[in-house]
């Protein structure tokens, strides 16, 4: 799993922690993600930690809300989260990953 989300009961956030597997980015010496989260600024992206299966970051967003993103590997080559809650064709002719930050533990039945 990926995208792992933690909502917090101190404040309105989810935590999500996005991974991308090492097979995608073997050789990387950088891999940051981008996406609504931060207006797609490729200066203020998030940079993520090199472990031995995964880069990894934990980012606080808003909850009930959509995000799109994808991981940029050595500011070069764009890579999408392979287990995405979901995915959109973007303006640019190619698909973004999506976050969907909903509680669904919150959500009761009718």
């Amino acid at each position: 799993m990926s995208l792992k989300k933690r909502f917090l009961k101190s404040r309105p956030v989810c935590q999500v922690t996005f991974r991308l597997p090492i097979e995608a980015a073997q050789k990387a010496e950088e891999v940051v993600i981008l996406g609504d989260f931060n207006n797609w600024d490729q200066d203020n992206g998030f940079p993520m930690k090199k472990t031995k299966a995964y880069f990894t970051t934990t980012i606080d967003l808003k909850p009930d809300q959509t995000y799109e993103f994808r991981y940029l590997i050595d500011g070069e080559i764009w890579e999408n989260d392979w287990e995405a809650d979901r995915y959109v064709e973007s303006p640019m002719g190619v698909e973004n990953s999506v976050v969907v930050t909903k509680n669904m533990q919150e959500v009761s039945p009718k």
